[in-house]
């Protein structure tokens, strides 16, 4: 009798999780993803403001498998599949499966704008948020060198699209490097005059949490001098300009740094399975699943992470982070190896243990179910929790030297601008 071949599309948390759970099943496991490193993604922003380097938050997949006799890693693009044959179509070749788990994740959205992509980057990616960080990072250079006031105040004006935890996080760490970090560094500017908004189009930030905690971020982000605008819709995105409607109003802010932390579109991967199981796919193109997270007459084929549209716990999709895409892929690997012993299978349950962000050093918000937290307990328990989710040990390390580092000196010291500025950034 043949192994059981389970073929894993995407190395993130419900991939990586997949595989690692499956470590002890009579299976053989093929991980494929189109990088060879796993990546740390709720410390992006971080890498996007200097304050870590990409190393600190990536772990490589082989590395990670190499003690796993039954896996095995490969690196390529998926470009599509063939249920009936049970077959997983790569750019240069064919992976044969006996269950099949997609885990290719999101990326950012411009609702139906996708030229607004080169003017304001999003955050899922390393080079996303490499480039995110040399526009921070040049724009204060930029205003150093150039004499001309109305452009110095749009080099030193940063708008931060969404107020979700990536932008709350992502606008207080901007206003921690404008206030903070480069204090001393320059002559003829003063970074701390800098003007950074967080533009919102709820009536406050982050709204998953409770009133009373984003009450409490709100005024995290005004000490760092963040202005926080509610209710505030982006129509067009320029590349020297954001415009803005709020109720019958609309503005044009003049800025040279757009950061996007607003949506997230699935991976056309998703939107192929769909029509192909005749699935349905939601707004974001993801992948309306069975309570065992299956597709429709497919139940070799799961979908997993932020891929999924798991609908059948609390009435609406679970949210798009990473503990859930863990428990997911735990439960499928488990779900596995209970079909291959003829055990009983059980329906997925989502264990809710809180959610948390930061804003700056040693301020953050927590909502943990049983208690809620703000401020200097919420930023160590969010320390807390980040340091144990990193993968390997030697990320932990370096993590929490680094953090050590830059909390007692203010200091972020992968400040470095890297690539070359677009023809519009000239001062």
């Amino acid at each position: 009798m043949s192994t059981h071949r389970v073929v894993i599309v995407g190395g993130g948390f419900g991939g990586l999780y997949t595989a690692q759970a499956l470590r002890k099943a009579p299976v053989e496991v093929t991980l494929i993803d189109r990088r060879n490193f796993h990546l740390f993604q709720p410390l992006l922003y971080q890498v996007a403001t200097g304050g870590l380097s990409p190393a600190n938050i990536a772990s490589p997949l082989r590395a990670l498998l190499s003690r796993q006799r039954n896996a095995r890693v490969l690196m390529g693009e998926v470009v599509g599949f063939d249920l009936d044959r049970r077959e997983v179509h790569v750019a240069d070749g064919v992976v044969v499966y006996d269950s099949l788990i997609v885990a290719a994740g999101a990326r950012h959205h411009y609702f139906n704008h996708p030229e607004w992509e080169q003017y304001a980057p999003g955050l899922k990616t390393v080079e996303d948020a490499t480039e995110m960080r040399r526009r921070i990072l040049y724009a204060f250079e930029a205003a150093e060198l150039s004499s001309d006031p109305k452009a110095r105040e749009a080099w030193l004006t940063f708008v931060v699209v969404g107020a979700g935890p990536t932008g709350v996080e992502l606008a207080g760490a901007v206003g921690e490097v404008a206030h903070r970090t480069l204090r001393n560094d320059f002559r003829a500017i003063r970074p701390a005059s800098a003007r950074i908004m967080l533009l919102e189009g709820a009536d406050r930030v982050l709204g998953a949490y409770v009133p009373s905690l984003s009450q409490k971020a709100a005024e995290s982000l005004a000490r760092l001098g963040v202005t926080v605008r509610t209710g505030t819709i982006v129509t067009d995105v320029t590349a020297d300009s954001v415009t803005v409607r709020h109720g019958d109003q609309s503005e044009v802010i003049p800025t040279r740094t757009i950061l996007w932390a607003a949506g997230v579109d699935a991976s056309p991967l998703g939107r192929m399975l769909a029509t192909a199981t005749g699935a349905e796919a939601d707004r974001s193109g993801r992948v309306v699943v069975l309570p065992d997270m299956s597709l429709p007459g497919r139940p070799e084929v799961f979908v997993i992470g932020d891929l999924a549209s798991y609908g059948y716990q609390t009435g609406k999709p679970l949210p798009g982070l990473a503990p859930v895409a863990m428990q997911q892929g735990q439960y499928v690997a488990d779900l596995i190896q209970r079909r291959l012993r003829g055990d009983a299978p059980r329906v997925f349950h989502y264990k809710d243990r809180g959610t948390m962000a930061t804003i700056g050093a040693a301020s953050a918000v927590a909502d943990l179910g049983w208690v809620k937290l703000s401020g200097y307990p919420a930023w160590l328990a969010w320390l807390l929790v980040h340091i144990l989710f990193l993968i390997e040990f030697e990320n932990r390390l370096l993590v929490m030297v680094q953090w050590g580092w830059n909390y007692f000196t203010r200091n972020r010291s992968a400040r470095l601008i890297t690539g070359k500025a677009p023809p519009d950034c000239s001062p």
